[in-house]
């Protein structure tokens, strides 16, 4: 977007017209102590011309998925987006990033918002899904404060299997209401069965586990869910990766009542790490409803018996209601969901399902094959989604490196989480044989 500046004529005819002679007088209420009275340290004003030279030149700094071939993941992922998605959401009518107010009199944003809620239903085969969240960390976070006001419990146990970035979200969502944030350890790459049946009781308001996890195991969700079926208030929160139930059981099979998760890999770009929009789905039940942050889109008619849109849940609204609010979210991610609602509809079930088998045995043939090389050791090897984690006898920082300067994204070094060692490596069905090959090349040292 250009940039178009005020002329000091400009300036002059608006402060005449509010009635004040200078610009710093707009600034007469802030207290002198505390007054800058220095002249900011930034450099000199560039004219337009000069302002998109460097903008240019800045911008050719960035590394691209165009310049380099991408194994990274760790909840941003390297998906194939059809051009239709761009299409449409190109549209006009719906190139706004922003869900209006006054919603009722955009039906077709209510629309498709309704129809992106039904696909992230079906997909995780809840009753009930909302019309999105910030982020998947946000999501979780969401989740957790919502457990807590229904079971009136402050106790929650998070895997450590989950995402160390969303558990730190969540635990700073929960300092102010005091919620008392545990974490369950890790026996191999998947949560510690023993040590969660150690931790649950009768204070527990939920447990937390992501499914596939950050390393990309697939954790045992039935046994986890008897542990928790044994305390009757206690809260199954299931943090996933949609492209991923493709292929594995919904969460409703093995009784959660709130899955959550980030909605990037449904047709949105990584675009340097946001935006995004985290998704919520929920059991048919009251209490989870009435609890639920931000917007429920509902069906109904109008009164000649017209279909229409409306929202029918707005009750955390904290415009109108403040002393009742349960969130501080008042809107939704309207233009990322519509993205995925798009990209859902192009791909269908079947689509979803050979993208999520074509990324499984891609990875798998990756993992094995590394796994065969010297200094290197795949620790799930035998039970991944598409992440998997490898321990090299070589600094994995060493390892980056050497594979940056051969054209690869390596994969994210756990070590800047401060709890893991290790490369977590993904690959998408985007990744071909050749790519795997060149990168295993480079891996076993003959380059």
């Amino acid at each position: 977007m250009d940039y178009i500046s005020n002329t000091p004529e400009d300036i002059k005819k608006m402060l005449e017209l509010i009635g004040v002679e200078d610009v710093e007088e707009l600034f007469s209420l802030i207290p002198e102590k505390v007054a800058l009275k220095d002249p900011l340290n930034i450099p000199d004003e560039l004219s337009e011309l000069e302002l998109k030279k460097l903008a240019v030149e800045r911008a050719a700094s960035n590394i691209t998925l165009e310049d380099k071939v991408s194994f990274m993941g760790a909840g941003s992922y390297d998906h194939f987006i059809p051009s239709i998605v761009d299409h449409m959401i190109s549209r006009t009518e719906f190139y706004t990033a922003y869900t209006p107010y006054q919603a009722e009199l955009s039906q077709g944003t209510l629309q498709a918002t309704y129809e992106y809620q039904s696909m992230i239903c079906e997909l995780t085969g809840m009753d009930i899904s909302n019309a999105s969240l910030l982020d998947g960390g946000s999501a979780v976070a969401e989740a957790v404060s919502m457990a807590s006001r229904i079971t009136r419990k402050k106790k929650i146990l998070l895997s450590k299997g989950v995402h160390p970035a969303y558990r730190e979200v969540a635990d700073t969502y929960g300092h102010p209401i005091s919620l008392e944030l545990k974490e369950i350890p890790l026996a191999g790459a998947v949560t510690d069965i023993n040590a969660l049946a150690e931790e649950i009781d009768e204070d527990t308001a939920a447990v937390v586990v992501q499914y596939p996890n950050f390393y990309g195991s697939i954790e045992d969700m039935r046994k986890i869910k008897e542990l928790i079926a044994a305390q009757k208030k206690t809260l199954f929160i299931v943090v996933t990766n949609p492209i991923a139930l493709g292929l594995l059981k919904e969460p409703s099979e093995f009784g959660a009542d709130i899955v959550v998760g980030e909605g990037q890999p449904l047709g949105n770009v990584i675009n340097f790490g946001g935006p995004y929009f985290g998704f919520m789905a929920i059991k048919d039940d009251r209490k989870l409803l009435r609890q639920m942050p931000g917007r429920i889109v509902g069906g109904t008619k109008d009164v000649d018996g017209k279909k229409g849109f409306v929202l029918t849940m707005q009750t955390r609204e904290q415009h109108i209601r403040r002393e009742k609010a349960t969130s501080n979210i008042c809107s939704n991610e309207a233009l990322n969901t519509l993205i995925a609602a798009v990209y859902m509809s192009a791909m269908g079930k079947e689509g979803i399902k050979e993208l999520a088998e074509q990324s499984m045995k891609k990875a798998h043939y990756l993992a094995n094959k590394i796994d065969e090389l010297e200094g290197f050791q795949v620790l799930n090897k035998d039970n991944f989604f598409h992440e998997f984690w490898v321990k090299s006898s070589e600094p994995v920082s060493d390892v980056k490196k050497k594979l940056f300067a051969e054209g690869f994204l390596a994969g994210v070094d756990l070590s800047c989480f401060e709890e893991e060692e290790g490369l977590l490596i993904c690959v998408t069905e985007k990744r071909t044989k050749d790519e795997m090959d060149a990168l295993l090349t480079v891996l076993g040292g003959e380059k």
